[in-house]
């Protein structure tokens, strides 16, 4: 990765730099890319730790050998390309230092690996010290906690940014399965004849976790699932099967038009939403004994466009399900009359996209069963199988993109609201909460949202190697 094109950065910085999210992410996606050698811009971190350089590459070094990622050439060139501020970001000599440190630098890329309720101190800080000139700013979910926050927090960084220099980082776009749906979905001339209202009966998307909330219960107590998830992860899902073809791949085109899906989405309504909360989540150290938070959210909403019209989109997402999975599950509708004595009672066909934890594109089937009788079984056509943990790593992907001045997998200011825009009415916990126990697909109530027959699709256990 050179330096000569006009967008590509020339310095990294990233805020935050001894805090959990750099030593989980940020130093295993760094030494992912130094392996590549696409990474050769100079790196600095910032922080109020009262840590020097030699403390910040220690804890860089602990972080790549939890990872299973240390090896001594790649953390020698990582180790050469790291420097490190520490003070103050309220403090302008924190910021003049690090103008310093940025030495000839013309297009540094900041990346705000801090809470949100910083932003306005830290991106005013990069400003006044003429940091910000020529640079851009890369900021870390939750953007916001609903609607008018969003918009709050977009006023702060224009201020001090263009749009086309604020990157709204997501890591789950950044997923190797999630770009293969984007890819499969225009790749493939057979799918769009019937991706469409006159051959689509309904679209799932699940996203189960069979663990807990894991000692953030102080942060999801202040979250819940449908702030922590389904506002972004699971509404870009639904961009992605939703969207038309985008005019190209510049920048701009595919955030154009998965855009467009999220503001056809009709704001959600309390009847449309089913809250569920796990029996023991009251329990969690930092969870207020009375809490109202859920811990599972299924929603039934539409895409109000030409394709889509009538068409219902349902979402779910959990935590203590039985399973940790992603997967959707387009169904299709049935031929219009039974031939041959074709038994009707059997599932329709469909198209299912299983992200995570392995990968799996599949179309389900009907085939005629050996004997005499027309019957026939139900089968399921592999398009494609990918073992987990074959993919490049969200950050890596994502670092680089940002690097590089890419901003197609990064969320953009009109999706980011529309996206809130479609859950804000339903996030004053105003619908009902109902309680489940670990281990179940969520609360019975949420079976009534399902109008097709069909029912819930529940994805299976990952298969063993």
């Amino acid at each position: 990765m050179g330096t000569g094109s006009p967008r590509q950065a020339d310095a990294l910085v990233f805020f935050g730099a001894t805090g959990d999210l750099a030593y989980k992410q940020i130093f295993p996606a760094l030494a992912a890319m130094v392996r590549r050698n696409h990474l050769k811009v100079p790196v600095i971190g910032v922080a109020k730790a009262g840590w020097d350089r030699e403390r910040l590459l220690d804890r860089a070094r602990d972080s790549l050998r939890h990872h299973q990622m240390l090896d001594d050439t790649t953390f020698a060139t990582l180790a050469g390309l790291v420097d490190y501020v520490d003070g103050d970001y309220e403090d302008p000599d924190t910021f003049d230092l690090l103008r310093a440190k940025l030495g000839t630098a013309k297009r540094p890329l900041h990346y705000l690996a801090i809470p949100p309720s910083l932003f306005a101190t830290v991106v005013g800080a990069l400003s006044k010290s003429g940091c910000a000139r020529g640079g851009r700013v890369v900021v870390e979910k939750p953007f916001g906690r609903d609607l008018a926050s969003a918009r709050q927090l977009n006023e702060v960084l224009h201020a001090f940014f263009p749009e086309d220099s604020i990157y709204r980082i997501d890591h789950y776009l950044g997923k190797e399965a999630v770009l293969g749906l984007l890819y499969f979905r225009f790749a493939n001339s057979f799918l769009e004849p019937i991706w469409n209202r006159t051959y689509v009966s309904s679209v799932q998307v699940t996203m189960a976790e069979s663990f807990g909330v894991q000692g953030r219960g102080r942060f999801y107590d202040q979250t819940g699932a449908i702030r922590d998830v389904v506002q972004n992860h699971m509404l870009q899902v639904v961009a992605l099967l939703a969207m038309e073809p985008p005019a190209g791949y510049g920048h701009g085109d595919v955030r154009d038009e998965k855009a467009k899906v999220l503001r056809a989405i009709p704001p959600l309504r309390p009847a449309n939403v089913v809250r569920g909360q796990f029996v023991g989540y009251r329990e969690e150290d930092g969870v207020a004994p009375d809490s109202q938070v859920e811990t599972f959210a299924a929603l039934r909403s539409h895409v109000d466009t030409w394709r889509w019209s009538g068409v219902p989109f349902y979402v779910r997402a959990g935590k203590c399900l039985p399973t940790t999975a992603t997967e959707v599950l387009v169904r299709l509708r049935r031929p219009p009359e039974a031939v041959l004595g074709q038994d009707r009672s059997g599932a329709p066909n469909y198209v299912r996209f299983r992200l995570s934890p392995d990968v799996t594109i599949s179309l389900g089937a009907r085939v005629k069963a050996p004997g005499e009788a027309m019957v026939g079984n139900e089968v399921e056509l592999a398009l494609h199988e990918q073992a987990a943990g074959a993919e490049l790593r969200p950050y890596e992907r994502l670092l680089g993109d940002a690097l590089r001045g890419d901003a197609s997998l990064f969320a953009r200011e009109d999706a980011v609201e529309a996206g809130w825009a479609v859950v804000d009415g339903v996030l004053d916990g105003s619908s009902p909460l109902y309680s489940y126990q670990p281990g179940t697909w969520g609360p019975k109530e949420a079976n009534a949202l399902m109008s097709d027959r069909g029912g819930w699709n529940d994805p299976a256990p990952a298969a063993q190697p």
